[in-house]
């Protein structure tokens, strides 16, 4: 693993913001001024793919980075905002269910944070 890939895992492992590529480049920059956001494109695609680290997509929003303990995540409908929530391993239950084995889950439940539910019912809907 390069200087960089250990940085930016460090990075995402501590973070508890669901960070996205362009914040992790920025924080990066603070120890390697240097650095180019394709090298942070390029050791996190290598970090994900190692499974080092979760890289969460909601629709619409650039991918986050997370770390990869296992927890599931709300996503608020409004604005994208990502939260942990934690329901324990799901696994078993769903491998008896699909009557497999199940290699991983990645459990988004969708709601509306407080914040957009403050602006929808200021705005009469």
């Amino acid at each position: 693993m390069t200087k960089y890939g250990k940085k930016i895992l460090e990075i995402v492992s501590s973070s508890r913001s669901h960070m996205t590529a362009e914040e992790i480049f920025e924080a990066l920059r603070q120890t390697y001024p240097a650095v180019v956001l394709a090298t942070v494109y390029n050791n996190l695609n290598r970090l994900w793919q190692e499974d080092l680290i979760r890289k969460v997509s909601v629709e619409g929003m650039p991918d986050r980075y997370d770390h990869i303990k296992r927890h599931d995540h709300l996503v608020c409908k409004g604005c994208g905002k990502l939260v942990d929530i934690d329901l324990g391993d799901l696994t078993a239950q769903l491998e008896k269910q699909a009557g497999m084995a199940i290699l991983s889950y990645d459990l988004k439940l969708t709601y509306l944070c407080e914040d957009c539910q403050k602006k929808m019912k200021r705005k009469g809907m």
